[in-house]
């Protein structure tokens, strides 16, 4: 297995945004299940290392794990890759603890089995009305079981072995132990099964009650290897819990400052649609204002000429009466001269 390194091209990677696609998510599953082995395996091989390369190395995980994403066409960045297992991890314990429940309740509710469907049986709209999760594969689902599943059994192999060493080694001390303080015992006093006839002699009173304390010191060298393993073990847990802490405390304000610009734009955003849309009303308005004086004008021009045709055909009228009754007068005087 090829490890990927860090180069310094790395600096000038351009991530890929937006959502997961399930051929990632398996890179991603992968790279998460091989760092998962290199860092099981790593204090075993390097014990003697100072708590800092194991601190460096820690801070480092997750950049493993973006170059090992990089190098398999997931071109994604140690933040996404960390957020996107936080999520993974969350929705698969959700479905199992669901399945969990399942199955218990249709061990004893036997007639009552068609109740409580599965979740992979179920439609998204049924998902969500039960708050499970409404995207999770059946295929990702059984890749963070098997993952889950190794790093127990990893895990249990290497405690039982860390276990098996310090009993080896609480075992054997105590003889080696024993190897130092008997000849210094020796060259003052009997032996120990001897000891008792050397209460005759009142000025080595006080040898046989210093006697108990060496198979105390024998045994203290391990005990003090375990309590240094496990206050190294502690620090170690104590620096990822503190970086764990740190790093919540760096998504939380980062989360809080891009949640306050969005607010920010958002309300922004408001106030240009509310002034556009007020410009427009007003627009809209003079518009209508506008259209409404043309109609008037319009129609009153239209009035005055209605009246100013009335007007004139009025006149035309008179006048064709009166012409009318001019020639109806010049015919009467016409008939009154020939009569007379």
């Amino acid at each position: 297995m090829s490890e990927p390194t860090l180069h310094p091209s790395s600096i000038a990677r351009e991530y890929r945004k937006g959502n997961w696609t399930l051929q990632e998510t398996l890179i991603l599953i992968t790279a998460k299940k091989l760092d998962d082995e290199r860092r099981l395996k790593g204090p075993s091989s390097s014990s003697s290392s100072p708590s800092s390369s194991t601190r460096n190395s820690g801070e480092l995980r997750w950049k493993w794990v973006e170059n090992y994403c990089w190098t398999h066409g997931c071109l994604r960045s140690q933040n996404q890759c960390n957020d996107k297992w936080d999520n993974l991890l969350r929705d698969y314990k959700k479905v199992r603890e669901y399945e969990a429940t399942k199955s218990s309740s249709s061990s004893s509710h036997v007639s009552n089995n068609n109740e409580f469907r599965s979740y992979w049986t179920m439609e998204k709209h049924q998902r969500k009305e039960q708050k499970l999760p409404s995207n999770m594969l059946l295929q990702v689902y059984q890749a963070v079981t098997q993952i889950l599943n190794n790093k127990s059994h990893t895990s249990s192999q290497l405690h039982h072995h860390h276990q098996h060493h310090l009993v080896v080694n609480v075992v054997h001390s105590p003889s080696q132990e024993q190897q130092q303080h008997v000849p210094l015992l020796a060259s003052h006093s009997q032996p120990l099964y001897q000891t008792a006839p050397v209460a005759s002699q009142p000025l080595l009173l006080l040898p046989p009650p210093s006697l108990p304390p060496p198979p105390v010191d024998s045994t203290t060298p391990p005990i003090s290897e375990g309590s240094e393993s496990s206050g190294t073990e502690n620090k170690h847990k104590d620096d990822n819990s503190e970086s764990k802490r740190r790093k919540f405390e760096q998504k939380l304000g980062s989360s809080i400052m891009q949640s306050a610009s969005e607010l920010a734009q958002a309300l922004g955003s408001c106030e240009e649609k509310k002034e556009k849309r007020h410009q427009e009303m007003m627009d809209l308005h003079h518009r209508a204002l506008h259209s409404q004086q043309t109609r008037d004008q319009v129609s009153h021009q239209g009035i005055t000429n209605l009246v100013s045709a009335v007007t004139n055909l009025i006149a035309v009228i008179q006048s064709l009466i009166t012409s009318i009754n001019k020639d109806h007068a010049g015919g009467n005087d016409d008939g009154d001269a020939c009569s007379s």
